[in-house]
């Protein structure tokens, strides 16, 4: 049955089939020639798609929107989205990816167009595999040139680099509980600021000491394990239900990114009372694995925990929580500086309470 349009109110509606494929949609116009226009781009997408199959019609746009429905984060997104959103995706190739992150990031290091461009590129990408939209294809990512001694000097930036737990400690205790309740989470589980601020209650299970990120940077679900010290002030939050982490109002924390975000009045305020500059959000998991890899941990083990791990079977066991990791993650030390902090035996009675000298309150004074 050919596609026919058919008037519902004001708009133009398609109805019919190409080749066994079934519409039934909006043109979203009123004008009866841009709706036929519409037919007849409709028409012909599904032929081919019926043809090639879904390969052959699919847009690196719709790969995208279909990306961030599914979790992914749309960080970078906007001008590969900009420059690739109307291509079909089996015409995108190595040279033009490669073209566009030299044109997009003309003086940046191999690593910040790897960042910036490829990372966020291929995740796309590898979602659209997986819906069958696109083949698999082993994209370069740039490389530093060979044989050059050239050492780029870089400005420091805090959250690069790990710091060691009574430094982490102390940093801590200078934040009001809210936001030191997810800089200690970050601290014994190695999240990104991003994944932690997203988790819901649902999704955390002290009991077994394991806990779901369902939205991760890689659009896909993994697991991750407990520390003991995480246990022992999780379970309140938790039976609260809702968003794990929340502000001192209950409000939601907005999205982190480096050392902005939700959290960045937190930091500042910290840094000044603590003198320590170096702490970000994101140090936490620099912080994470680091330690993991000084206290012997095996790398594949590391990699799991901090979501470096790719393997479909890693996926398959999202829910199942791993032994293996769990001991690793307790190997991470626990200052005893730490465990004291007062909001560690009651943290929803100290949510709402502010550091000493913060706005008009004291209330972590005793």
């Amino acid at each position: 049955m050919p596609i026919k349009l058919k008037k519902r109110g004001s708009v133009w509606y398609l109805r019919g089939s190409v080749r066994s494929i079934a519409v039934h949609k909006s043109t979203k116009v009123a004008d009866e020639q841009s709706a036929d226009d519409v037919r007849i781009v409709t028409e012909h997408a599904l032929l081919q798609e019926s043809i090639f199959g879904k390969a052959a019609v699919k847009t690196f746009g719709e790969a995208v929107a279909s990306y961030l429905e599914s979790g992914g984060s749309d960080r970078f997104l906007s001008p590969l989205t900009k420059e690739f959103g109307h291509f079909h995706l089996r015409h995108i190739t190595q040279s033009g990816l490669d073209s566009f992150a030299r044109t997009l990031y003309p003086t940046a290091t191999p690593e910040t167009r790897n960042r910036q461009c490829y990372t966020p590129f291929i995740a796309v990408w590898n979602h659209a595999v997986k819906n069958g939209w696109a083949d698999v294809r082993l994209w370069q990512r740039p490389r530093k040139p060979k044989g050059t001694n050239v050492v780029r000097i870089r400005s420091a930036r805090s959250g690069q680099a790990p710091v060691d737990y009574e430094r982490a400690a102390l940093f801590v205790s200078k934040m009001s509980p809210a936001p030191a309740m997810v800089l200690t989470a970050l601290f014994y589980t190695g999240l990104r600021p991003i994944e932690a601020l997203a988790l819901e209650a649902a999704d955390v299970d002290v009991s077994k000491r394991w806990l779901v990120v369902r939205k991760s940077k890689t659009g896909e679900p993994r697991g991750v394990p407990l520390h003991s010290f995480l246990c022992e002030w999780l379970a309140p939050l938790v039976e609260r239900g809702g968003l794990l982490f929340r502000g001192p109002r209950g409000e939601p924390y907005k999205e982190v990114q480096q050392g902005g975000g939700g959290l960045k009045t937190a930091i500042n305020g910290a840094r000044k009372r603590s003198g320590i500059k170096d702490i970000s959000p994101y140090t936490g998991r620099h912080s994470v694995s680091t330690q993991l890899v000084i206290n012997g941990i095996h790398p594949h083990i590391k990699d799991q925990i901090l979501g470096h791990a790719a393997d479909s079977m890693s996926r398959h066991y999202t829910n199942v929580p791993q032994r293996p990791l769990i001991e690793a993650i307790d190997t991470l030390p626990v200052p005893v500086a730490w465990r004291a902090l007062p909001w560690i035996a009651a943290p929803l009675e100290w949510q709402s309470r502010l550091a000493e000298g913060t706005g008009k309150r004291t209330d972590l004074l005793q």
